[in-house]
């Protein structure tokens, strides 16, 4: 569907410029005159193309969109007026487009649930759920506060993941330039002069001139393959379930990391399914969206044999014990809301362990990186260093002799 840049006036002549997806010039007229808009100018809206534009919606997109909407229903505004206002202040102009055609769909009678779910996208099955139970419980407000507080936490928690890889990632470039340079440079200029001396080298030497003669006669091949094998790897992992599960196996199954990892998922399932249990979703319902929560095969498979267990008459607390997957803790935990009455609390319980046993590990971890890390280039460097320099130590030492 073209999208139009438009300008109008409301019924009191105060102007209003915005986009939005129409067929025709008559259906952009209609759908504005709904929205209590009279048309004046528009014209068709440039198709951009520039890698700078956003093509995606990001946690902080749906945290505003959730935190506004609910402020503007709690005050008593329409729903529609409150998307049109949020479709009209947003930067991020796929999210507009995005907006526009909730606002669209809404128009049309659509209840908001049905319009989300033409974006699956942008909003998942567990965002659509929740905004559907609002809907039939009347408490749509209640659901976008709860949404905003559990989307800006899952974005703590990725930024705190990011925390966690940024500096070795930053040490690891360090390395591999000092690294390249040494070996394309320094290396190469050391060669000439401890040929001409004409003595033995050591082994750790000729190893050293080796390497650097392959990273400059081959880094094109050093370059490309790994890219090449990563890029295989992505595609096999798209396209094969089975390839899929044995890479979240291997996350999992990872030192240090694997055991953060499943925290991670625990902590984001556990609250999640908290919130779908408090609007009152079923907790059959519950389980089947968080399967795509979780992001990870192994767990959904898990929550999968839980969910058929649970189906088949079992208790909840048995059937994710029988899953073999769940730790202890929330077997015990799940055990003791379904004998208080308070599921809810109980998940959210386990969730805020997670959340915080996380942040330590997180924080423990890059107190020991930190240091190794350090300790690691210069042993890298020191390693090069001697190999070049050891040779013509001795070569200067025989000089004297």
């Amino acid at each position: 569907m073209p999208t139009f840049n438009y300008k109008a006036v409301d019924q009191v002549g105060k102007s209003a410029q915005g986009q939005i997806d129409a067929l025709n010039e008559i259906d952009l007229e209609l759908r504005l005159k709904r929205i209590g808009l009279d048309l004046i100018t528009f014209r068709p809206a440039p198709k951009t193309h520039s890698i700078f534009t956003r093509k995606k919606v990001s946690l902080q997109d749906l945290v505003i969109f959730c935190f506004q909407l609910e402020q503007l229903s709690s005050a008593g505004v329409p729903l529609l007026e409150g998307l049109v206002d949020l479709r009209d202040s947003t930067t991020n102009l796929h999210f507009q487009k995005v907006i526009g055609s909730l606002v669209s769909s809404v128009e049309g009678g659509k209840m908001l649930s049905q319009a989300l779910a033409e974006h699956p996208l942008v909003f998942n099955r567990v965002f659509i759920s929740l905004i559907r139970a609002g809907e039939q419980t009347g408490r749509l407000p209640d659901i976008f506060q709860h949404l905003a507080s559990t989307l800006k936490w899952q974005d703590e928690l990725i930024a705190q993941t990011r925390k966690l890889l940024a500096y070795p990632a930053f040490v690891l470039v360090v390395v591999l330039s000092a690294v390249v340079f040494l070996m394309t440079y320094l290396v190469p200029q050391m060669v000439s002069f401890l040929t001409n001396m004409g003595q033995q080298l050591p082994l750790q030497t000729r190893i050293l001139i080796a390497v650097s003669n392959a990273v400059v006669n081959y880094w094109w091949l050093m370059i490309s393959l790994p890219l090449i094998l990563f890029a295989g790897l992505a595609i096999a992992i798209k396209n094969s379930p089975e390839m899929r599960y044995r890479f979240d196996m291997l996350k999992l199954k990872l030192p240090v990391t694997g055991d953060i990892l499943n925290k991670i998922i625990m902590a984001r399932f556990s609250r999640y399914f908290a919130l779908m249990y408090q609007t009152g979703i079923p907790v059959l319902d519950g389980m089947r969206n968080c399967e795509e929560i979780v992001d990870n095969r192994v767990v959904a498979d898990a929550l999968n044999r839980a969910w058929q267990q649970i189906n088949a008459g079992d208790s909840m607390s048995e059937s994710f014990r029988n899953a073999g997957l769940f730790p202890p803790l929330v077997v015990r935990m799940i055990r003791v809301g379904e004998s208080t009455g308070a599921l809810d609390k109980s998940l959210l319980n386990i969730s805020y362990f997670y959340d915080r046993d996380v942040n330590e590990s997180v924080e423990k971890m890059l107190k020991i990186i930190e240091p190794a890390l350090t300790v690691f280039l210069g042993g890298i460097l020191a390693l090069i260093m001697f190999s070049v320099l050891g040779p013509v130590y001795d070569s200067f030492s025989q000089l004297k002799l």
